[in-house]
């Protein structure tokens, strides 16, 4: 059976990314594991928060692959000694993604308590204004082209 996509209308030409971006959101969204917190901490800066109790620092890994935020928890293999009458505690390596929207950057990640924090942030990118140039018939100038920052403080 052929899936049929919304951007598959001859209207809406190079939306491909889009689709695969709305694929990696929709792949990941099943995941449970680790869980998460997503917290506005600012006007422009977001906080994720992995419950990830058992991991070492060195066992987690942050990284940014493609507009995609992706966190790795692999613990090491020390439980080869150990005789378990029960175990619940989750030991098993997981990997959880986060698309990132263009212009968010990560500001950094630490582990406290069991918690990995990792802070994002939105720089404000300063409107700017270019006036093009207009020639008219002859290939004679009407005018120059200029940029003009609209930055007030600037």
């Amino acid at each position: 059976m052929t899936r049929v996509s919304v951007f598959s209308s001859p209207l809406l030409l190079g939306f491909d990314h889009i689709e695969r971006v709305l694929d990696r959101v929709n792949k990941t969204a099943a995941e449970g594991y680790p869980p998460y917190n997503i917290e506005q901490t600012g006007e422009h800066r977001l906080r994720i928060t992995l419950a990830v109790a058992g991991f070492a620092e060195e066992d987690l890994a942050v990284s940014v692959e493609d507009n995609q935020l992706v966190i790795r928890g692999k613990q090491q293999e020390d439980c080869r000694e150990r005789v378990y009458l029960h175990r619940g505690i989750a030991a098993r390596q997981f990997t959880r993604s986060f698309v990132l929207a263009e212009g968010i950057e990560v500001r950094g990640a630490e582990v406290v308590n069991g918690l990995l924090h990792v802070d994002l942030e939105r720089p404000v990118p300063q409107p700017k204004v270019t006036q093009i140039e207009i020639k008219n018939s002859a290939g004679k100038r009407k005018g120059t082209q200029k940029t003009i920052d609209l930055d007030p403080n600037g």
